[in-house]
């Protein structure tokens, strides 16, 4: 008999950074690993000593990424386009 195994290193919570995915354990959001990543860093062992989290986290993070690519890209965009305005806006009302 075949027996799928789970890996549980992916959680929700409302409560913590807006219901974003994040690795269990932490605050850590799945897309910050997949920024970091896409930043240029490619090697999940060095992902891990930056954040300070198991190997098995970035692993579990950009597992999660690639099966939710849509909902991810859109959650780092969103993110991308909120900085952009507090930034316009907060340069916007610099006092002289």
């Amino acid at each position: 008999m075949k027996t799928i195994d789970s890996i549980n290193l992916i959680y929700r919570d409302p409560m913590v950074r807006s219901g974003r995915p994040c690795i269990v354990g932490t605050g850590l959001r799945v897309m910050d690993i997949v920024m970091e990543q896409q930043s240029g860093e490619r090697e999940p062992e060095k992902i891990a000593a930056v954040f300070e989290i198991p190997v098995g986290g970035v692993y579990a993070a950009m597992a999660y990424y690639y099966e939710h690519k849509e909902e991810i890209d859109k959650d780092i965009q969103e993110d991308d386009d909120y900085i952009r305005r507090v930034k316009a806006e907060t340069l916007g009302h610099r006092p002289s």
